[in-house]
């Protein structure tokens, strides 16, 4: 099943951005976890760091098991954060920073 969210802010966005249910990867060597996005039906790889993870979704540190509870926890945003940037670059790979989770309008709860 892929999740097609909802995003109100870009309903002028010419592409078609979804999320198989896949499960996330770790990558040791870049501390991120990948997960993967389809953009108007192509594979994307995109990632989010351990440092987001660690600051916005409560994983306590960098080890492996306790990033994917974080990202699994925090999937649904990050999904939609995940979703701008790819509207912003055309649908190109993105590695999602802490920083871009401290954008105005994308605090919890927030639309």
């Amino acid at each position: 099943m892929n999740a097609i969210l909802p995003r109100p802010a870009y309903e002028d966005a010419t592409m078609r951005i979804t999320f198989p249910d896949d499960e996330p990867g770790f990558n040791g060597s870049s501390l991120t976890v990948q997960f993967m996005a389809q953009v108007d039906g192509e594979p994307v790889m995109c990632a989010i760091t351990a440092e987001a993870l660690e600051d916005h979704f409560g994983a306590s540190s960098a080890r492996e098991d306790v990033l994917l509870k974080a990202f699994e926890q925090g999937r649904g945003r990050i999904r939609s954060v995940c979703a701008e940037e790819l509207d912003r670059n055309d649908g190109g790979g993105v590695v999602l920073h802490s920083g871009l989770f401290r954008v105005e309008g994308m605090e919890p709860g927030r639309r």
